[in-house]
């Protein structure tokens, strides 16, 4: 079962090759699969990922445009090049727009999971146990369990994705759009307003095990969640 708190965008042609892809991912991320270069610099623009798989030669507009793009709207979610082109000069090509990690097709499916997880490490969304830290508190994505200081808290559903979400954009500044998209996604029918309601309920039960201030509200801004050096 994926682990509903990792997200990948592909954005990848061959609409074969991009269902293997999902498939081979999905024991531990959800993959939202886009078919052009256009579809994928607007799904990356408006949904939060952890991850961007990008191919090179995409119809409307090419893999590289798309990184450059990207960067230059502040987009800063890691990218993973997929290209059958593998020439040194195509790859420094494909650092210099952006992009953090290169695979030359074809490949083998553990490389592109090693790969993966190895970015996802890097900006600590992943972790082998299956587990995030931020101060006191301790989630395990695999049985969804929140620990702290050696206790448990019981949250629900969406509460839990809420707290998953800004642990794993600790003591960075986060905004309501920015939560409802990942949580609630950007199709729901759901009002924005959700979010403050889920927030306060956070809020009052992290307080029940001495956590008053964890989470603090950036007026017409968003909200942080902030932790100290650890």
């Amino acid at each position: 079962m994926a682990q509903q708190a990792i997200k990948i965008l592909l954005i990848e042609d061959e609409h074969d090759l991009s269902d293997n892809i999902k498939e081979m991912l999905a024991g531990f991320a959800d993959v939202d699969q886009a078919f052009d270069g256009d579809e994928g610099e607007y799904q990356a623009s408006e949904a939060p990922y952890d991850l961007i798989l990008c191919d090179l030669m995409l119809p409307m507009q090419n893999g590289l445009d798309v990184i450059k793009n990207l960067r230059i709207n502040e987009i800063k979610t890691p990218v993973l090049i997929l290209t059958a082109k593998d020439s040194l000069d195509d790859k420094i090509t494909g650092f210099n727009v952006g992009a953090d990690d290169y695979l030359t097709k074809p490949f083998h499916r553990e490389e592109l999971i090693v790969r993966v997880q190895a970015l996802l490490r890097r900006t600590g969304v992943y972790a082998d146990d299956h587990t995030l830290h931020a101060g006191n508190v301790k989630i395990n994505l695999e049985n969804r369990s929140v620990e702290i200081k050696g206790e448990l808290l019981k949250l629900i559903g969406k509460e839990f994705d809420i707290l998953v979400y800004l642990i794993q954009n600790k003591n960075i500044i986060v905004t309501r759009e920015q939560i409802f998209d990942r949580v609630w996604g950007i199709d729901s029918d759901t009002t924005i307003n959700v979010v403050n309601i889920y927030i306060n309920n956070l809020r009052r039960k992290l307080e029940t095990v001495g956590e008053d201030d964890l989470i603090k509200t950036l007026r017409n801004i968003g909200f942080i969640l902030e932790v100290g050096d650890e």
